[in-house]
Formats: structure tokens, C-alpha cells, sequence
């Protein structure tokens, strides 16, 4: 599912790229809603503050012309024919070119109407978004990164997989400075350390130890409050015999032993396009409660319209708003932004409702999860007792990426094990994760183990992959 930003800051990457692209396409114009301060003014015949709204306006929409007779403002909005639902829903299914048929036709149909801003931004950035991650899906470096350039609101840190992606298209173009400085930029506007440590991890495989020393400098000069937490990643990272100064990080890693043609690993969910410096504004400070949009939010949450859930709740201004908020950021792939959320709701814990500070906490480690940081997921969830169903489904969650995680790193007995239990949890194995223990079995010297895996599967459905799996284990 593509994710929708609420005007998050731009990661400072944008910076640079901005100097290379044209700014977005999409009309700035401001609709009804906008123009609600505007009306206000008006009707108290307060001069100054309009003058000062006037101004505001121009800035925030470049295309908003105010009428010669301001009188005209107040007019009552005409817009019985305009079905803005419509709209939305044509954005969630990502038919994009249908969005813009009914805005045109709404501009036409409807007397005064056009579409906020809010609503061009999601168009225009889903679109980008589909777009770069289909250019990344087909390893198209030069379309993913040109993408990029041209949609610099895809590169913030409510989006930050969306840098560490540009980071890899610039590695596979054979342009590592600028994945270096992307990385860089990425650690001066993602301040926080579930951001950060990603980062760092990822930058890790391409960085010489100079220069991972020095995007940890970097990291703490952003965020001095996170240097102990810092102090330990990077004896994680650069522990160990110091590989030579122009050698990667990554090569001091022995890789582990595989099975020819081995299937790639079950993908674990990695950080998605989402990690929000702003998902609210000084969340710490919002009232419990207060803000009117709550019954609008909840309600659209519940009706699985994630995107006009968010567009609804921009800007946070009570807690429980953010809570309900943070549920739909989770479900439209933007779980660093759903984090910042839900840690203010299980802060504030069961003021908020029942069972807030338990649903809050399992709201965090799906978050966590989602950005493949499985022990802090498991941390968080041991710190409340969950229901029954919330423990079964964070525990699979957990099981799944830790044998993953195990194989990767050629545990492949402790890969083995991690994939019985969840197999044992759930009743049954992932059809590509039983594929996995059994290159697993083969890889850890239990050649009839894997073949009888392999025989298991390939009688449940005959593949290439399942082919290639027997041959493996018939040896030398």
C-alpha cells in the first residue's frame, strides 16, 4: 500500500536534489476549507488580520488569486454535484488518471469548487511514489533516482525508506558519494534514534570505517540526547578487528554458506516509507483531548479509508486524534510515523480510553516490526500484558524475522528452530519460509532432512524453485 504524507518536513537531501529538479507539479490552490480564516476575518471586519490572512494565503497557495470583491468570498460553497468521496476512493485503489478525470469534472460540474491543496498533494505523491517504487522493483536506477529529483516531498522522514532505497539506486549506478550523502543528510534531518540506527545499519555495508566513524559524528551531533544508545551501535558496528580503511564494512562479514541457486530470503518487512519527524507537532504537549475531528477520524479508520483518514487529521491538536491517527499511518505503511503516536498515547495510557496504553504499546511494536527492528518490537510488547490475539500475532511476527534474520547471518540451526516454533504457533509454515528451513537443513548438514522437505513441497505444488531445491540435495 502506497503511504500519504500530512506535510512533513523534507529530509535535508531534499535540499540537494531540489537544486537538480523542477519543484512538484501539482496546482497550489487554495479550496473552501482554506479560505475558512479568510471568511472569518471578513464577517468581523477585522482589516489587519484579513490583510495578514491575504498574505498567508499568497504564500501557501502560489496559484490563489483573491477575488477583486472579497464580499465574494462568503458566498455559501456550491458544491451539491462534486462527490469528494469519490475522489479519495479513486486515490486508495491508485487508480490515479481516474482521480483526475472526476477533479476535472468537478471543476467543470461544480460552481466555484476546486480540490484542496491536501488533496493534489496525495494525488501527486502517491503517484511519485508508485512510480519510484516500481523503478526500484525493476533495479532501474536511472528512473528511480530521476523520480526522485522531481518529487522531493518522497524524500521525508515520515518516507525515510524512500532514502535508504535512493541510497541503494545510487550504489547500483555506481555512485556511491552521492548514497554517502544521502545517508549523511538523512542522519542531520532523522533525528530520532529508531530512525537513526537503520540508517547507520544500512550505511554500514557500504561505508569505509572512516566514514562510518564519521556519520556517527554526524548522528550525535543531531542528537546528542541518543549518544550512549550510539556508543553501542557503533561498537556493534565497527567492534571486532578493524578492517583496513578503504575496505566496506560489510566485507568483514563472512557470508554464509548456501545451497546453488538458493532462494532469496522470505523479504522482511524492511523499514517502509515512513518515519515522521512531524507526525504531530510537540506531541508531548497536545491535551488529552479537544480536538473536533475525533468522531471523523475514528470513523474513516474503521472504514479502512486510510488516506482520507490522514488528510483528516493533519496536524494533531488532542492526543486522541494522534492515537486514532497513528492506527491509519500504521495501516497506509508509515509505521515511523504511527511510533511517534502511539509513544505519546502509551504515555498518557488509559486516560485516553480502555485498554489505550495496552493497544498503544502493541500499536509500537507492530510499528517496529514493520521497520524490522524485531528486538525492540519484543521489547516494547514485554513491557504490558497484550490479549491473547495480540501476543500470537507479534510472536509470529517475531519468529518469522529472527529466522530470517538467523539464516542470513548462516545460524542455520537457530534459523531451523525460530521457523519449528512459529510453525508450532501457527499450525502450519509460510510456503517460502518452509522453503528456507529446508536450504536450511541442507546447509547445516542434514542432506535427507532437506531432501524430504523439499520432496514434501514439491508434491504440494511442483515449481522450478522445488526442482532446484531436490537437485541441491543430491550432492556433488
Amino acid at each position: 500500500m502506497t503511504p500519504r504524507t500530512p506535510h512533513p518536513r523534507l529530509c535535508a537531501i531534499t535540499a540537494v536534489l531540489l537544486a537538480l529538479a523542477s519543484a512538484p507539479v501539482f496546482a497550489q490552490t487554495a479550496g473552501f476549507d482554506d479560505l475558512r480564516a479568510l471568511r472569518y476575518y471578513l464577517q468581523q471586519n477585522d482589516t489587519a488580520s484579513t490583510q495578514a490572512e491575504l498574505r498567508r494565503l499568497r504564500i501557501a497557495f502560489p496559484d490563489w488569486q483573491p477575488p477583486s470583491d472579497l464580499n465574494a468570498v462568503l458566498a455559501p460553497n456550491v458544491q451539491a454535484s462534486v462527490d469528494e468521496g469519490a475522489i479519495w476512493r479513486q486515490i486508495e485503489r491508485r487508480d490515479y488518471s481516474a482521480a483526475r478525470q472526476l477533479i476535472e469534472q468537478g471543476r467543470q460540474a461544480g460552481a466555484g469548487w476546486s480540490p484542496s491543496a491536501e488533496m493534489l498533494r496525495v494525488l501527486e505523491t502517491n503517484e511519485a511514489q508508485e512510480n519510484f517504487d516500481t523503478a526500484v522493483t525493476a533495479r532501474n536506477a536511472s528512473s528511480a533516482i530521476a523520480i526522485a529529483r522531481r518529487s522531493p516531498s518522497l524524500l521525508t522522514c515520515e518516507r525515510i525508506n524512500n532514502a535508504w532505497l535512493l541510497a541503494d539506486m545510487y550504489v547500483l549506478a555506481d555512485q556511491k558519494p552521492a548514497a554517502m550523502t544521502t545517508y549523511r543528510n538523512t542522519l542531520q534531518s532523522c533525528q530520532s534514534y529508531a530512525q537513526m540506527q537503520p540508517t547507520l545499519e544500512k550505511s554500514s555495508a557500504i561505508a569505509t570505517r572512516t566514514e562510518l566513524q564519521e556519520l556517527f559524528g554526524v548522528a550525535r551531533r543531531s542528537n546528542p540526547g541518543a549518544a550512549s544508545q550510539l556508543d553501542q551501535l557503533e561498537t556493534r558496528l565497527l567492534g571486532g578487528a578493524a578492517p583496513a580503511q578503504s575496505t566496506p564494512m560489510a566485507a568483514a562479514a563472512t557470508p554464509p554458506p548456501a545451497a546453488p541457486s538458493q532462494p532469496s530470503a522470505a523479504p522482511v518487512a524492511s523499514a517502509p516509507a515512513s518515519a515522521p519527524v512531524q507526525a504531530a507537532p510537540n506531541a508531548g504537549a497536545l491535551p488529552l483531548r479537544g480536538d473536533g475531528r475525533l468522531a471523523q477520524t475514528r470513523r474513516l479508520k474503521e472504514q479502512e479509508q486510510f488516506a482520507s483518514c490522514l488528510a483528516a487529521s493533519t496536524a494533531p491538536r488532542s492526543l486522541d486524534v494522534l492515537y486514532e491517527r497513528s492506527w491509519c499511518a500504521y495501516s497506509h505503511d508509515r509505521p515511523t510515523e504511527a511510533l511517534i503516536g502511539f509513544q505519546a498515547a502509551a504515555r498518557a495510557g488509559d486516560a485516553l480510553g480502555p485498554n489505550v496504553r495496552r493497544d498503544a504499546h502493541f500499536g509500537l511494536a507492530l510499528s517496529y516490526l514493520s521497520m524490522n527492528m524485531t528486538e525492540q518490537a519484543a521489547h516494547t510488547a514485554s513491557q504490558v500484558r497484550l490479549s491473547d490475539a495480540q501476543h500470537r500475532e507479534l510472536e509470529g511476527i517475531v519468529l518469522d524475522q529472527r529466522g530470517v534474520r538467523a539464516y542470513r547471518a548462516g545460524d542455520f540451526r537457530q534459523a531451523i528452530g525460530h521457523f519449528d516454533a512459529l510453525e508450532t504457533l501457527s499450525g502450519a509454515l509460510r510456503r517460502d519460509l518452509a522453503m528456507l528451513r529446508a536450504y536450511a537443513y541442507l546447509n547445516s548438514g542434514q542432506r535427507p532432512r532437506a531432501r524430504a522437505e523439499f520432496e514434501r513441497l514439491h508434491s504440494q505444488l511442483a515449481t522450478a524453485e522445488t526442482r532446484e531445491g531436490l537437485n541441491a540435495t543430491q550432492g556433488p
